[in-house]
């Protein structure tokens, strides 16, 4: 039985419109059809942007209350259909039920911190009499919204990146217009529903499908455009940054994520851990395990421990409840990570567990042995294969885990705190799980990384920041009283 396929509509400056022309969103596992969405045009997009400037220049007072109501309504509302969203998240994307159910419940918790950061977006007062000859001048300085924030998200987490991007900007009281990844447009449009019901005013938000290569540039280049919001891969990334011009940017682009595991760590609690960090969304996690680097005192232990893991893994429906892993985003994808494994296999590689292709399906891989010269060894796989080394120290660990173009996060197991430390200290990313993997993250917290894997830092407070300027008010007093 075919799934029926549903026609929709995208947001543009507030109004639900068609496309002149449509394209189809298929569901992964089986390339089935699930909808058919518009194919915005550039003069869509220009509209949706010129709509969200006009809207934000007109509206002289947006007070907190009103944007934390509706902020706290979207989360509502998404608790309340929760299982409609994750069943939109597996079926257009990768993710099994129960990821996808994992996802809906942190980006209801994403927007509802939208919320409670809106509270807090305040100033300071500024002591100006430090300065000799500024002793009668007092003031502050508090955080303006910038305007327009041009977001564009990737295919991986359809609904809680889009949460991150358009949660914060509608706190800070900006206008936001959101293109969503073509693959996985749908979970963005069902989130535009839920801030269309709670009554956001019109214009503040659209949702623009289509081609990156037919409106993402003119998001990006856009002059109405204030600030450019970007997830997704470390090459899309630098073009954007040589596009915008003179506007902010925050860029979480790429990893090659690392995991130490030293000869005092538990083993079982290391092994769990890295299997879930390096399988769980078929690998396609920007902070997901990539490499782990063993002391050889426990490597063989830890290599037979983690393929026997591995193992148990069940590949197979994603709407069974009892699948661990679905198929990648398409056969593209899927061909590419196969294409990576074989050429790191022809350069020396050897494939302990999986290794195999089936469609859109990749079997769960680990690989040992790999040259420095494969290209997994040095850049982001995004899929469903682990890279395990044995290394001699700390030291080696720690210089070959910086020894990659990427900084995101990374993980270490142990139980000495000095060794921690050292990590800590000597790491180049933007954040260390200590007895975690690198797939480790709350919505809270300042989220990205260094040298290739971006500019800024996400998390909703750290967003508003960025989504926010700082104006410095400074009075002179006059002592002469009437």
């Amino acid at each position: 039985m075919h799934t029926k396929v549903k026609a929709m509509k995208m947001l543009v400056g507030g109004k639900w419109v068609e496309g002149k022309d449509t394209f189809e969103v298929v569901n992964p596992q089986n390339n089935e059809p699930i909808a058919r969405v518009p194919l915005a045009s550039k003069e869509q997009m220009v509209e949706a942007i010129e709509t969200a400037e006009r809207t934000y220049r007109t509206t002289t007072v947006w007070p907190t209350h009103e944007r934390i109501a509706i902020l706290t309504k979207v989360s509502n509302y998404m608790k309340e259909h929760a299982e409609e969203f994750a069943k939109v998240i597996a079926s257009e994307g990768s993710k099994t039920i129960n990821e996808a159910r994992g996802e809906v419940k942190r980006a209801a918790q994403t927007i509802q911190i939208s919320a409670e950061e809106a509270r807090r977006i305040n100033g300071e007062t500024l002591n100006f009499d430090q300065n000799e000859g500024s002793e009668n001048r007092v003031g502050y300085y508090y955080r303006f919204p910038i305007g327009v924030v041009g977001a564009i998200t990737p295919f991986n987490d359809p609904l809680n990146m889009v949460a991150h991007k358009i949660g914060p900007a509608i706190a800070a009281g900006n206008a936001i217009v959101l293109k969503p990844a073509s693959v996985t447009p749908l979970s963005a449009l069902k989130l535009a529903e839920a801030f269309m019901n709670a009554g956001l005013p019109e214009g503040f938000l659209s949702v623009v499908t289509g081609s990156g290569r037919e409106i993402g540039d003119t998001l990006v280049t856009h002059p109405a455009v204030q600030m450019v919001s970007f997830t997704g891969g470390t090459e899309a990334g630098e073009k954007i940054t040589q596009k915008a011009g003179t506007k902010k940017l925050s860029m979480e682009l790429g990893s090659n994520s690392p995991v130490i595991v030293l000869e005092d760590a538990d083993l079982h609690d290391a092994v769990q851990s890295t299997v879930s960090g390096a399988f769980s969304a078929v690998g396609q996690n920007c902070i997901g395990v990539q490499r782990v680097y063993v002391e050889k005192g426990i490597y063989q232990t830890f290599l037979d421990t983690f393929v026997n893991r591995t193992s148990e893994l069940n590949v197979g429906d994603k709407m069974d409840e009892l699948t661990d892993m679905g198929p990648l985003i398409n056969e593209k994808e899927a061909k590419r990570v196969e294409n990576w494994v074989n050429e790191a296999v022809a350069k020396g590689a050897t494939v302990e567990f999986g290794g195999k292709r089936e469609g859109a399906y990749y079997t769960p891989t680990i690989l040992t042995n790999v040259s420095d010269e494969a290209t997994i060894a040095k850049e982001e796989i995004f899929g469903p294969v682990v890279l395990v080394y044995p290394v001699d120290s700390l030291y080696e660990a720690v210089e070959q885990a910086n020894d990659v173009n990427y900084g995101l996060q990374a993980g270490i197991f142990t139980s000495n705190i000095n060794q921690a430390f050292y990590a800590i200290k000597h790491m180049n990313v933007g954040g260390i799980m200590i007895n975690d993997s690198s797939d480790y993250r709350i919505d809270a917290m300042p989220f990205g990384g260094t040298k290739g894997s971006g500019i800024g830092r996400e998390g909703i407070q750290f967003a508003i920041e960025a989504m926010t300027e700082a104006k410095v008010v400074s009075f002179r007093l006059q002592e002469k009283l009437l």
